[in-house]
């Protein structure tokens, strides 16, 4: 395994498409092929991951508390964004599903994307080829687009953004039930 050279954007992505697969089996070619990544770096990023306890070591399992931790503390100080110029683009953070049903607001965040439907600020995603995997995946879309709004947004939105995420990420989570009946918590 390769010396861990600190988290990058794209591992926050990477764990959130494992996520968003459920219970589906995955491989790190199919992660490779959906998010445009290259095979290698998604190895790379999924043994970073592991060192850095966001993975378990069998590389299969996310340790989704770890990482609700790491998107809550982290993740705003970590890979913070500033909104930019208005562009064309895909909408993200308040401005995409989920919360576009629960936040309005005259600013509109997108990342930008020529054929995109909304023009709005620019949003930078966490990896440049996210315009591209969300428009084959909604639930990642969705997840990427909470954790923009942690990114960005402002108290009311960073606390409605990571409700949302604990309720998706944590959700029907029966590896967790397990590893929680193991330490006696349920």
């Amino acid at each position: 395994m390769k010396k861990h050279s600190g988290m990058r954007p794209h591992d926050i992505v990477i764990l959130l498409k494992i996520i968003a697969k459920r219970d589906q089996k995955w491989y790190m070619k199919d992660l490779s092929y959906e998010l445009n990544i290259s095979a290698s770096e998604v190895s790379e990023s999924i043994n970073r991951s592991v060192i850095a306890g966001l993975m378990a070591s069998d590389k299969k399992l996310v340790m989704k508390l770890a990482l609700m931790d790491f998107l809550a503390h982290g993740l705003p100080y970590v890979y913070p964004q500033q909104p930019g110029a208005i562009v064309r683009g895909i909408p993200t953070a308040h401005s995409a599903a989920p919360l576009n049903d629960t936040i309005v607001s005259n600013e509109h965040y997108v990342w930008p994307y020529g054929k995109g439907s909304l023009r709005g600020q620019a949003i930078e995603p966490l990896y440049p080829t996210v315009v591209e995997a969300v428009q084959k995946d909604e639930k990642l879309h969705e997840l990427l687009a909470l954790v923009d709004a942690v990114r960005v947004g402002r108290a009311r939105e960073k606390e409605i953004a990571l409700k949302e995420l604990k309720s998706r990420i944590l959700e029907n989570d029966s590896d967790l039930d397990r590893r929680l009946s193991l330490l006696g918590n349920k």
